[in-house]
């Protein structure tokens, strides 16, 4: 039995500074990567990449909202949107 890799996330997008996220995903053309010790969400949506402060949200996934485009991510605190973080700035 061969030894357990490290996860492979892909090339970076996110800011460099951030390290490696603890859990990253996407659908429709949105990206996310979660960095809980940074207490930071990177979202990559049509090219632009933006950090919000996730505060003690732990992001473990996301979902879209119909045609909105809006993401939902799920945390252990429940559902959180972009929208109810404070916005950090763009990234790379």
């Amino acid at each position: 039995m061969k030894p357990m890799q490290p996860l492979d996330f892909g090339p970076a997008w996110w800011p460099e500074e951030l390290g490696q996220p603890a859990s990253s995903g996407g659908q429709d053309g949105l990206q996310y990567a979660f960095f809980p010790e940074a207490r930071r969400l990177a979202i990559r949506r049509d090219g632009r990449v933006t950090v919000y402060d996730s505060g003690q949200h732990r992001i473990s996934g996301v979902a879209q909202q119909g045609g909105s485009r809006a993401p939902v991510f799920s945390s252990a605190e429940g559902e959180v949107t972009p929208d109810d973080l404070r916005e950090i700035g763009p990234g790379c």
